[in-house]
């Protein structure tokens, strides 16, 4: 067997202490696959003692995360996290020194991926980041290898998983929001601030990464719009059962056209979805994604989107590649052949929309609503609304047929103003799909 591959790992948190676990007890699986053993020659950590906890005493420690990039070694895993300092000046070097950067890093590969790859390209090195997208779920190796002979027309995704789980345990429990965020955040599903996950920027920052490369363009996080999960109420949840949907946390790239030329459209919402559907079905903290190609029809992978198991084992196989020598361009095309796509605004597509209405249940109200609607070219499919409060607040639930989201949007502004509507309608589009097979 050749010499060994070493790896200098940067974070031995939750993510880089699974990456030590798996070497340690799958190395010789590892070995066999890569075609030489797998080393950790270097590390850096926050608490030294974290070389012992993990039995790494032949491990060199170094206090500073650049000094990595230093060490007499085959490729550098960045496993700190952010999309700044220090992480991206240690990649960004690791890679100028020609060396083999493997990260986790989504906020990172989202905003400068399109940089490092120039210069990974510049300088023959390899950038690897299947962990950085859906756990262990290898969705950039089948958008990159798998699906090459494809043209891709959409990828939607179910990305993040405390997103997955609170929306899932709402509608099984009827429970409030809050109510399961704080238990998420007692079982570890949530961080303590779970701003990044529940308002959609975790699953932001996958998508972006997702839409460069499925469809061989230049990905840009600035041109995508998110909306999370926080005004989701229980009401939603029970209306869109008695609909037939579930309310899932989408991430949606897709070829689209708004009267002019092809396209591209990217955003991350919460959308109403089909419970017979494969997506609806994705319960709890998994993850999935849906590729809709030419020539494979609907594609899905469906697994564990986070966690020190799964997330390593995608980092593993990146360093696998990394040791047998295998490069390929970080977008699947280099740099220089990546397109610049029109980018189509959200608010151009045609769609089904849910509105939810606070309302005081009083004679004229449906009537003043449906007039506004009208009046937007907004056209009424049903209307659902349970008992009768007289002079009370109630909720009314509408559907609608297609519409522009931006006539949605204003019919909206103008329904809030209403004096019998008590608050801003909840507005989520209605995703269709088939259910797979």
């Amino acid at each position: 067997m050749s010499d060994a591959f070493r790896i200098a790992l940067a974070g031995l948190g939750t993510v880089g202490s699974g990456v030590v676990k798996l070497l340690q007890e799958n190395g010789d699986l590892v070995a066999a696959r890569a075609g030489r053993p797998v080393e950790i020659v270097a590390a850096c950590a926050r608490e030294t003692s974290r070389i012992e906890e993990l039995g790494m005493e032949g491990c060199a420690f170094v206090a500073d995360p650049m000094a990595l990039a230093e060490q007499d070694c085959d490729a550098v895993v960045e496993l700190m996290g952010g999309e700044g300092d220090p992480a991206l000046s240690l990649v960004r070097r690791t890679l100028e020194k020609g060396r083999a950067a493997v990260t986790a890093n989504k906020a990172m590969i989202a905003r400068h991926g399109l940089s490092l790859a120039e210069i990974a390209e510049k300088n023959g090195a390899v950038l690897a980041y299947e962990a950085a997208v859906a756990g262990g779920i290898p969705i950039i190796k089948s958008l990159r290898e798998g699906f090459v002979g494809n043209r891709i027309d959409a990828v939607y995704g179910i990305l993040n998983g405390t997103c997955n789980y609170i929306l899932s345990e709402m509608q099984h429990s009827g429970r409030s929001f809050d109510d399961v965020l704080a238990e998420a955040q007692a079982q570890g599903y949530a961080e303590a601030d779970p701003t990044f996950d529940v308002d959609g920027i975790d699953a932001a920052h996958k998508l972006s990464i997702l839409t460069g490369l499925a469809f061989g363009i230049r990905p840009d996080f600035e041109k995508l719009k998110v909306n999370g999960i926080r005004r989701i109420t229980a009401t939603d949840i029970q209306y869109a059962g008695d609909l037939g949907y579930v309310v899932r946390l989408l991430g949606i790239s897709r070829r689209s056209a708004d009267g002019g030329d092809e396209g591209i459209v990217q955003m991350v919402e919460p959308c109403l979805v089909p419970g017979a559907s494969a997506l609806g079905s994705i319960e709890g903290v998994f993850n999935a994604v849906q590729v809709e190609g030419d020539r494979i029809g609907q594609g899905l992978a469906i697994g564990r989107g986070a966690g020190a198991g799964p997330t390593a084992s995608a980092v593993v196989s990146d360093i696998v590649d990394a040791a047998r020598g295998r490069m390929l361009p970080v977008y699947g095309v280099p740099v220089a052949a990546l397109g610049t796509p029109r980018w189509i605004d959200v608010g151009a597509l045609r769609d089904r929309f849910y509105l939810r209405l606070e309302v005081l249940d009083q004679p004229g109200v449906v009537a003043d609503v449906s007039a506004i609607l009208r009046d937007h070219r907004v056209s009424i499919e049903a209307m659902l609304q349970r008992g009768r409060a007289p002079g009370q607040a109630v909720s009314v639930v509408l559907t609608t047929h297609e519409a522009p989201q931006v006539d949605i949007a204003r019919a909206c502004e103008e329904i809030a103003q209403l004096q019998t509507v008590l608050e801003a309608p909840c507005i989520l589009r209605i995703e269709e799909f088939e259910p797979f097979r």
